[in-house]
């Protein structure tokens, strides 16, 4: 029988498709947080030692992975600023190839829409 994937388990496949693109661009792993609603996922530095909070957002397809709540984002960049991080934004929309009304499962092939990681400016408006 399949097994649906919970919202969790559909955060930590988002996480890890993104962890792994942060380890390609060379960032170290300081912290990582992979439960939901708690943020940042991930707490790097970069060669430079600058740090960087990972905000890391799975949805179900059809809706649009780099879409994020601009006011919430306004609190977390003030948290940013006062820890002197960068903050970064990584949407990733996951789905089943065989419809946009059926759930992901366990080890079954499922879409993704991953854009790369999205630079948030860190000035307050």
């Amino acid at each position: 029988m399949k097994k649906e994937l919970t919202e969790q388990e559909r955060h930590n496949l988002a996480m890890n498709h993104v962890g792994k693109d942060l380890e390609q661009r060379g960032f170290e792993f300081i912290a990582i947080n992979s439960k939901l609603k708690r943020h940042p996922q991930f707490v790097c530095i970069d060669k430079n030692s600058q740090y960087f909070f990972v905000i890391v957002k799975a949805v179900l397809l059809p809706d649009n992975p780099n879409n994020y709540d601009i006011v919430w984002m306004e609190s977390f960049k003030k948290h940013a600023m006062e820890n002197d991080a960068k903050v970064l934004y990584a949407g990733v929309g996951l789905g089943n190839p065989e419809g946009e009304d059926l759930p992901i499962y366990l080890n079954e092939e499922y879409l993704i829409e991953y854009n790369g990681i999205q630079v948030i400016e860190t000035n307050l408006n």
